[in-house]
């Protein structure tokens, strides 16, 4: 039997859990409700449409745990769940539209970055890595929020940094920090229990 510390490629997270389709339909349904449950966690900022939540963290957790395929699609649960109704984007609101719906968009390409370099370079297995791994996320993320913060609300550049970067840079920062030892201590844990 192939153990987590004899396996030749690297592989995800979600990999260590037994099964085949139903499990990964289970996992993607379960990134999709872990990422709208934490779009309930809203600190609005008065000089800004974009409130601060926990999306990000639970996004690139899921994701780097799921790999490029299976948090691919559960970003797109997300996306599309919230858009015919599911009221689990950030503050319990849901179709398309607003001010920070460019961020929800840029999970699909943070899902599809992330999961890609955590399954195939284990991004995800030191915290020297998973620190690069999640920066490399939230540019993702923002590199697609921050166009359409502009384009919805009529900022201009600078506008938008300020309103749609900059504020989120310390919390994010902190949320790298926190899941760059998460994923690492549990990949240790995993290696721990097979050597056993």
């Amino acid at each position: 039997m192939t153990t987590l510390a004899t396996h030749s490629s690297p592989r995800t997270l979600a990999d260590a859990v037994p099964g085949g389709l139903v499990r990964n339909i289970a996992l993607v349904l379960g990134g999709s409700a872990l990422v709208g449950l934490s779009a309930q966690v809203v600190i609005p900022l008065p000089f800004t449409p974009v409130p601060l939540t926990l999306q990000t963290f639970a996004v690139l957790l899921t994701v780097s745990a799921l790999g490029s395929v299976r948090g691919l699609a559960s970003m797109a649960v997300y996306l599309l769940a919230g858009l015919v109704g599911v009221p689990w984007f950030s503050g319990g609101t849901h179709g398309f539209g607003g001010a920070s719906f460019g961020y929800v968009v840029g999970f699909l390409l943070a899902a599809f970055v992330v999961g890609r370099l955590a399954e195939r370079h284990g991004a995800d297995r030191t915290v020297t890595k998973a620190v690069g791994l999640m920066v490399l996320g939230n540019l993702a993320i923002y590199a697609v929020g921050m166009p359409w913060l502009m384009i919805s609300t009529g900022m201009d550049f600078v506008t938008a940094l300020g309103a749609g970067v900059l504020p989120f840079l310390a919390g994010d920062a902190l949320k790298v920090l926190a899941a760059a030892g998460l994923l690492p201590a549990v990949w240790a844990m995993l290696r721990t229990r097979d050597e056993d």
